[in-house]
C-alpha cells in the first residue's frame, strides 16, 4: 500500500515521497523497512532517529530522515492503519456437527456455529454471527448482526444483544442479580430476579466479566460501552453510551452511570449511585455518593474531585510527623495552664 493512500485512509497529510511501499506496521524499535510506525512523545525522538522504519505517523513534523504522516489524531490513524493491515479473521461459516439448537431457533445468513454451542429454544442469531466453541445461548434470547461470542461465552435467557458485540471468553450475560432478604429465620430468602439484560450496538466486553440480570426491568450497557476484564455490573445498572470501565471495576445494583463515563482499574460504586457525563474515576476509588458535576475527574475513597484528593494524598505522609507535633503543642500548652494557674 502507497503512503499517499495511507493518508487518505487516516486523512493526513504526506511529508516525503507518497510512492512508498508500506507493507506492515510495527513499533518505532523493531520497524524494519517498508514498515511504518508510530511516534507520539518527544522524549522518545532519539529512538524513532535510529529507527529502520519507511515512514511514520505523528501529530506534527519531525526533524528525522523518513516520511511523515501528519495528522492531528496520530493514534487513532496509528489503529485504523493496523486494522487496514490485519483485519479480524471471522470463521467461516457453517454449524458444527456437535451444536444443540433448539425449536424454533431463527438462524441469519452466514452464521459460524462452533463445536458444543447450545442455542436454546426462540432465540434468534442475526447475520455473520460467530459464536466459538462452547458457547452458550438461552432460551428466547436475540443476538444482533456480526456479533462475535467467543469460546465459553454463556448468555441467560431472554438477553438482547445488538449488532457488532463481542463477547470475549468467559463472559456471562444475564446470570441472577444477587438478591436478598432476611426471613423470620435470619436466613437469606432470594429474591427471585425477573427482568433482563440488553446490551447495545458495538459493545465490547472483556474476559470474564458479568453483567446480571434486573431483578425487574432491565439491565443496560448502552451503545458503543468498552468494558475491560474481570469487571461486575450488578442488576438493574445502566452504563451510558461510549463509556469504559477497567478491569476489576465493580458497580452494584441501581447505578447509572452517564455517556463516555471512565472508571478506571478496581473502581467501586456503592448501590443506587448517579454519575454524570464525562466523569473520570481514578483507579482504586470508591464511589460511596453521586457525582452530579459533569466533566470532573474524581479520586479517592470516598471519591471525591481530584484537586482535593492529590492535596489530601500530599498529606498522608506528613501524618505522623504532624501527629507528633500537635502531642507536643498540647503538652506545652498544658504545662503553661498548669503555671498559670499555680501561680
Amino acid at each position: 500500500m502507497k503512503l499517499g493512500d495511507i493518508a487518505k485512509l487516516v486523512r493526513g497529510e504526506v511529508k516525503g515521497d507518497p510512492d512508498i511501499e508500506i507493507s506492515g506496521v510495527r513499533p518505532v524499535e523493531t520497524a524494519a523497512e517498508g514498515d511504518i510506525t508510530l511516534f507520539l512523545k518527544k522524549k522518545f525522538l532519539d529512538h524513532l532517529k535510529s529507527s529502520r522504519a519507511s515512514a511514520v505517523i505523528t501529530a506534527e513534523a519531525q526533524a528525522v530522515d523518513m516520511a511523515q504522516v501528519i495528522t492531528s489524531a496520530p493514534q487513532l490513524a496509528f489503529a485504523r492503519v493496523i486494522a487496514h493491515f490485519h483485519p479480524s479473521p471471522r470463521p467461516e461459516p457453517g454449524i458444527d456437527s456437535s451444536a444443540r439448537i433448539g425449536k424454533n431457533v431463527k438462524l441469519g445468513n452466514q452464521v459460524h456455529i462452533g463445536p458444543y454451542v447450545v442455542i436454546g429454544e426462540g432465540s434468534e442469531i442475526g447475520d455473520g454471527v460467530a459464536l466459538h466453541p462452547g458457547v452458550v445461548i438461552g432460551d428466547r434470547c436475540r443476538i444482533g448482526n456480526h456479533a462475535t461470542l467467543h469460546a465459553n461465552v454463556t448468555v441467560y435467557s431472554e438477553s438482547v444483544l445488538g449488532n457488532h458485540v463481542i463477547l470475549h471468553s468467559g463472559v456471562v450475560i444475564g446470570a441472577d442479580g444477587f438478591g436478598y432478604t432476611i426471613d423470620e429465620q435470619g436466613r437469606h430468602f432470594k429474591i427471585p430476579q425477573l427482568g433482563h439484560v440488553v446490551i447495545e450496538d458495538h459493545v465490547e466486553i472483556g474476559a470474564n466479566s458479568c453483567v446480571d440480570r434486573a431483578a425487574m426491568g432491565v439491565t443496560l450497557i448502552k451503545e458503543g460501552t468498552k468494558i475491560d476484564n474481570l469487571v461486575q455490573v450488578a442488576h438493574n445498572c445502566v452504563v451510558g453510551e461510549h463509556s469504559i470501565l477497567v478491569a476489576q471495576v465493580g458497580v452494584a445494583g441501581s447505578s447509572t452511570l452517564g455517556h463516555h463515563v471512565v472508571l478506571a482499574g478496581q473502581v467501586g460504586v456503592a448501590d443506587h449511585i448517579d454519575i454524570a457525563d464525562m466523569v473520570t474515576v481514578g483507579a482504586k476509588s470508591g464511589v460511596l455518593g453521586h457525582l452530579p458535576d459533569a466533566r470532573k475527574t474524581y479520586g479517592g475513597t470516598p471519591a471525591v474531585p481530584a484537586i482535593s484528593w492529590r492535596r489530601y494524598v500530599a498529606i498522608f505522609p506528613r501524618l505522623p510527623e504532624l501527629f507528633r507535633k500537635i502531642r507536643e503543642m498540647e503538652n506545652r500548652l498544658n504545662k503553661i495552664e498548669k503555671q498559670d494557674s499555680s501561680g
